[in-house]
């Protein structure tokens, strides 16, 4: 069974989509069957599956091998996120959130991303009853955006 993809942000997920789509068409247009390439990448069938579908929780060594049975070199460049601010959350909007981060102020700010990590680690500490519909529409929300529509508890 493949590990748990981990949370990769939605352009990660294109970027990686784009790249296994590559590949793909890339051995199409040489003719090569899929469990040829599999064979001479040293990977499963299935794992060449999951590379072409630009899966995350397939090893960069994985992508690196299937890359090299096409005879191409996968060269992967770091560059710097241009986009603005991560969206932030006040602490003391949300009463469950509240109750979770008691240790801050209300007033204090956090990622969407460091929110959602808060419901994580201490949803079973939560009263749920004391969560509003709005808060319960936000965490949906946080699940849907950070973790493939699952929350991680």
């Amino acid at each position: 069974m493949p590990a748990p993809s981990p949370y990769t942000s939605p352009e990660q997920e294109a970027d990686l989509r784009r790249l296994g789509s590559r590949l793909r068409d890339h051995r199409k247009a040489l003719g090569v069957t899929a469990v040829a390439c599999a064979e001479s990448a040293g990977v499963s069938r299935v794992t060449l599956h999951r590379i072409e579908a630009g899966n995350p929780s397939v090893t960069i060594g994985a992508y690196c091998n299937v890359a090299a049975a096409l005879g191409l070199h996968l060269v992967v460049p770091v560059v710097e996120r241009t986009t603005g601010e991560p969206p932030t959350v006040t602490v003391g909007d949300y009463p469950g959130l509240r109750a979770l981060a008691w240790q801050t102020d209300a007033g204090t700010t956090v990622t969407e991303a460091q929110a959602l990590n808060l419901y994580e680690r201490g949803w079973r500490h939560l009263d749920q009853a004391v969560l509003t519909d709005r808060e319960r529409a936000f965490i949906q929300h946080l699940a849907d955006t950070y973790s493939h529509g699952a929350l991680l508890v």
